[in-house]
């Protein structure tokens, strides 16, 4: 039985939102956003339509009683968003940020208390990437049920549909965290779905029919969507079928942890050297909070354009600081020009990132791109898919008028509010299509900017229920695993590693792929490294397709330890022969499942988050 709700989830690593559906309004239905209270300074609860991804970690005796307390918890010993963001930027060694970039780090065990990054062991509060995630999705159930379910049971957010998004270019593992964490805070009746095409689906929303005359047949739709902490790159086409647009989703960049938080860093070295100037050096904790006020300002600057200037404030260490504070003024020109050259630079469309340098030694920390060109890494991905649509049918591509040139842009992000931001990306796109001699990318209008993922995946949830407009997809990469090829020792050199896809570029949702035309040994009883492959470009290998020359078009992700029982006659450390089996769950999640000879048998794969290097 379907619920009455219908829910979509913002889970963003700045800020997060819910929207939803009220399927018992009848005609009246539509998506509305959620104000979601919470705690905005000690003692005082508002509501707000963003919940800020910060989570806020006192120490014993640090607050008085109550300055946490929320309506449904007097007793709450932690916060969560605003009073959280805005405090805790105070004392950055008890704020958890970023956990969502934390969540898909492979170099660490995100089911470690880790959290806050920058806390000192020993007597420090921390938690994992996992549950702070869990923490904000429990504060949005609650927040949900004290309004909507005080009398009801039925109407609780755990028992209603709900569709929470995730970056396109997350891997399986860190879908599962994701899955995890969801399934901790009590969601069960859950769906993933890809923030980019959440942004397209809210878009899909706000235009209504007018839709179909905004786009055309055999035009690419490039949705840019630049968070708090990643780019995500995301190609839809526009076809046709019996006389009906239609709509796919092609191709997802790569994963980059590139955003809003460099941005404010680098605005951050910009005001302190601006001090150094004047005689006023900061220490390392006065740089983050100097990175929290220039967010703010900056905030304020792109929301209130005629504003020509913000200040930013940070707590001074001595007595010789005027009222204990050190001020300095963010202006408008030097916002703009350091974002817009540093982070969207002018580049031919052949560019490429570049990879920066390469120390010996590295600060532990999150895997953050060598280079902040946005526009580089826009160029990159465009050439590198335009090679692999070039390499489909004629048919498909006989309407496209240049497959390495958007015809249209749908902008989503905190980022794009910026109109500076957003035109120069514009200008970028409009010389290389000069260049490339077809038309400008042209931008589609009516973004919300702050509230499109969470409106679209509750207007994802109404098409799962055959209402609306649906962009075919499935899985936004074909995933392999990587077998050894069995070959005599040879001394300094490795056996070669075979990629055999498991799971087809596009899989859908609810289907399975049996592969029993190719038998592996696998060793069980002892732990074994699994190599796991995916690839964004290769869209027309099917399940059991072996790959044998792959670089460059499969990358490696991370790999999976584990030890695979021992079952039946088979002993510790004994190769058993068995065929591969996937599965794309309703959920969205990829399951590998490893069968014996004899049918009698099976072992799946586990995702691990533990793979800390």
């Amino acid at each position: 039985m379907s619920s009455r709700f219908v829910v979509g989830i913002d889970l963003g690593t700045t800020n997060s939102a819910l929207a939803y559906v009220d399927t018992g309004a009848g005609k009246d239905a539509k998506v509305t956003p959620f104000p979601i209270p919470q705690v905005v300074a000690q003692g005082s609860v508002e509501d707000r339509p963003l919940l800020p991804s910060f989570l806020y970690l006192p120490g014993d005796g640090e607050q008085p009683a109550g300055a946490m307390k929320l309506p449904w918890d007097a007793k709450r010993d932690y916060c969560v968003g605003e009073f959280a963001r805005v405090f805790g930027s105070q004392v950055p060694t008890r704020l958890v940020a970023s956990a969502k970039s934390w969540l898909c780090h492979p170099g660490v065990d995100r089911k470690a208390p880790i959290l806050p990054h920058r806390a000192p062991d020993g007597g420090s509060r921390k938690v994992s990437p996992v549950d702070a995630t869990t923490r904000y999705l429990k504060h949005i159930a609650e927040a949900w049920n004290a309004h909507h379910a005080k009398e009801l049971a039925a109407n609780r957010l755990e028992a209603q549909d709900i569709v929470l998004t995730v970056p396109a270019s997350f891997d399986a593992a860190a879908r599962e965290l994701t899955v995890e964490a969801a399934r901790a805070a009590g969601f069960e009746h859950l769906t993933l779905l890809e923030e980019p095409q959440a942004a397209f689906y809210a878009w899909l929303d706000r235009a209504g029919d007018d839709w179909r005359k905004q786009v055309s047949v055999g035009e690419l739709v490039l949705v840019a969507d630049v968070g708090g902490g990643t780019t995500d790159f995301t190609l839809i086409e526009v076809g046709e079928e019996e006389g009906n647009l239609a709509l796919t989703r092609l191709a997802v960049g790569d994963h980059l942890l590139l955003g809003g938080d460099n941005m404010d860093l680098t605005l951050a070295h910009h005001a302190a050297q601006a001090l150094s100037a004047k005689g006023t050096k900061l220490d390392a904790n006065q740089m983050v909070q100097l990175t929290y006020a220039c967010r703010n300002a900056k905030e304020e600057l792109f929301a209130r354009p005629k504003l020509q200037s913000a200040p930013v404030t940070v707590l001074g260490k001595g007595r010789s600081i005027v009222g204990g504070t050190i001020k300095h003024e963010l202006t408008r020109a030097d916002v703009e020009k350091v974002l817009v050259d540093g982070f969207f630079p002018d580049c031919p469309r052949d560019a490429v990132p570049g990879l920066g340098r390469s120390s010996g030694l590295q600060e532990l920390g999150l895997p953050y791109v060598a280079d902040a060109g946005i526009t580089r890494h826009l160029a990159s991905f465009l050439s590198r898919q335009a090679e692999a649509l070039a390499n489909r049918s004629a048919a498909k591509t006989a309407k496209r008028k240049s497959p390495e040139i958007p015809g249209a842009i749908l902008f989503n992000g905190g980022v794009f509010k910026g109109d500076v931001l957003r035109n120069r990306l514009l200008g970028v796109l409009a010389a290389w299509a000069k260049s490339a001699k077809t038309d400008a990318t042209r931008e589609l209008p009516g973004a919300d900017l702050d509230l499109a993922v969470a409106r679209g995946a509750a207007y994802y949830g109404l098409v799962k229920r055959g209402k609306g407009v649906r962009i075919r997809g499935g899985t936004a990469r074909a995933y392999y695993i990587g077998v050894e090829t069995n070959m005599p020792a040879v001394p300094g050199f490795a056996p070669p590693v075979k990629a055999i896809c498991v799971a087809p570029f596009g899989m859908e949702e609810g289907t399975e792929a049996d592969i029993p035309s190719y038998e592996v040994g696998v060793r069980v009883g002892t732990e074994a490294e699994f190599r796991f492959l995916g690839s964004t470009v290769r869209r027309d290998d099917g399940a059991g397709v072996v790959v044998e020359e792959w670089e460059g078009q499969i990358d490696e992700l991370a790999p999976v330890k584990t030890t695979l029982e021992a079952k039946g006659a088979a002993a510790g450390g004994q190769v058993v022969p068995v065929h591969l089996h996937s599965k794309v769950t309703a959920v969205g999640q990829l399951e590998l499942w490893l069968q014996s000879r004899d049918g009698k048998h099976r072992w799946k794969l586990e995702f691990n988050a533990r793979e800390g290097k």
